[in-house]
């Protein structure tokens, strides 16, 4: 049997998308979720992946920017992928020329509407209901150099209505990250 397809998740958060794409693949032989890296020290995907049994580490910006010590880490734990499940920094341009069209991330709205800096959580949900949209959703996409702007891999919808708030809003992003975000990443990756 060939080795399995090794997936590294990067987040910043509370880790709901990681600890769902990790369960997603629990017990394959032919995929592994290998480490979670996180860059906010008190971010409780940390408390996720160790509850997972999955190998945690923080990174700071001078490890992400400067040093290479992301990359390094991930090329010791040889990553064929690397995911953001919430993770809120640029990537860096090694980071993406190491693992070219191999980065993957979600996004909680339909881009390109609602993509770029600052465009993140609740901020897009907010956008969105003050907007008056009658639709939103989630958008996968392969990382480029830009914020939100790389190859889309799929798109899932959902309305919005009147009533909505931006909290009601989240929680059918949710629905469609939990239901969506995992089988595009498998679909994807075996793919290539």
């Amino acid at each position: 049997m060939s080795k399995p397809i090794r997936l590294a998740i990067l987040g910043s958060g509370n880790g709901t998308n990681a600890q769902q794409i990790s369960e997603y693949f629990a017990g394959r032989d032919d995929v592994q979720v290998v480490c979670i890296i996180y860059n906010v020290k008190d971010a409780y995907i940390a408390q996720r992946a160790h509850n997972l049994g999955i190998e945690a580490r923080y990174f700071g910006r001078k490890d992400f920017y400067e040093n290479n010590a992301v990359l390094d880490y991930l090329h010791e734990k040889q990553a064929d992928w690397v995911i953001l499940a919430g993770f809120l920094w640029l990537v860096p341009q090694a980071m993406l020329d190491a693992y070219p069209q191999r980065v993957i991330n979600i996004h909680p709205a339909l881009l390109p509407k609602y993509g770029g800096k600052g465009m993140y959580g609740h901020h897009v949900h907010e956008a969105v209901v003050a907007a008056g949209e009658t639709e939103s959703g989630i958008t996968i996409h392969i990382v480029d150099e830009n914020y939100d702007r790389g190859t889309i891999l799929e798109q899932a919808h959902c309305s919005v209505t009147p009533d909505d708030t931006p909290d009601t809003l989240a929680a059918k992003i949710h629905l469609l990250e939990k239901e969506y975000f995992p089988r595009v990443i498998d679909r994807t990756i075996h793919a290539r």
